[in-house]
């Protein structure tokens, strides 16, 4: 359960997270108030709970976690939000699928069309490029000192994940779309045995979790991804910048290996 993180930069995003700290959260906030309106009790609504537990990735608060799950039952009742994916082509080649949750279909398929447009890719078809990729539980934790790659590799196999990839700063955790919940479910009731039997910190110290999560969701990650000439990389980062930004769109998955961005 080991090996190189072919998937580490479809993270790249998650440097600009502080940035655009309000934006993610509004858009965390929609998914959990969709998934609230059949079910607010996220005990019985397993998917509620996933998204809570990426809204915690997030570092949203609790405060917010809440407002979003009552506009299930308020602004939201009457609202009639549909999850559409599409999937299109950028510079080069590349490949990438947009996840939208819009009450507008003409308006998002707009959007997203002229943004690809506008930077050199195109709209194509359902299946064009979805076949490059595979839905998988995705879970990143934090490396630690207390949290090595022997424990890690412990836990995850306990828990019935598929694999680990151990990198310099977080372990990724990689399960089916039909364990993810169990698995994340048993990493954080793990790391609230570690805490509790923990010795308790000074008055005014904030306890930091034994297993910190950093991203949390079912997500759809490549199975090859490409290198871009490096007079395409620029654009293509624009064209994912861009779409990112559209209030319908909730994320954005492709199979470029982008370079790292720098700290």
């Amino acid at each position: 359960m080991s090996g190189h993180s072919k998937w580490h930069n479809i993270q790249a995003k998650k440097g600009k997270a502080d940035a655009a700290k309000g934006r993610i959260f509004t858009k965390i906030g929609r998914e959990i108030a969709v998934a609230a309106k059949s079910n607010p009790n996220p005990e019985t609504n397993s998917k509620l709970a996933d998204i809570i537990a990426k809204a915690k990735a997030a570092n949203m608060p609790n405060d917010n976690i809440q407002r979003s799950i009552k506009k299930a039952a308020g602004e939201m009742s009457g609202a009639d939000y549909k999850e559409l994916t599409y999937e299109g082509y950028g510079v080069a080649g590349s490949a990438v699928i947009i996840v939208t949750l819009t009450d507008n279909i003409n308006r998002t398929a707009g959007d997203v069309r002229a943004i690809l447009g506008k930077h050199g890719g195109s709209m194509g078809n359902t299946g064009c490029v979805s076949y490059n990729f595979e839905n998988k539980g995705y879970i990143v934790v934090e490396r630690t000192v207390e949290l090595d790659e022997d424990t890690m590799m412990e836990y995850a196999l306990e828990a019935g994940a598929d694999d680990v990839v151990a990198d310099d700063d977080v372990y990724e955790i990689f399960t089916s779309p039909e364990t993810f919940s169990d698995v994340r479910k048993y990493l954080e009731d793990k790391n609230a045995e570690l805490m509790a039997a923990a010795p308790k910190a000074r008055r005014n110290d904030e306890e930091e979790p034994k297993i910190r999560f950093i991203q949390a969701e079912v997500a759809m990650i490549p199975q090859n991804k490409i290198t871009l000439p490096e007079d395409k990389v620029a654009t293509f980062e624009k064209m994912i910048d861009a779409l990112e930004d559209l209030d319908d769109v909730q994320n954005v998955y492709h199979n470029v290996d982008l370079p790292d961005e720098e700290e």
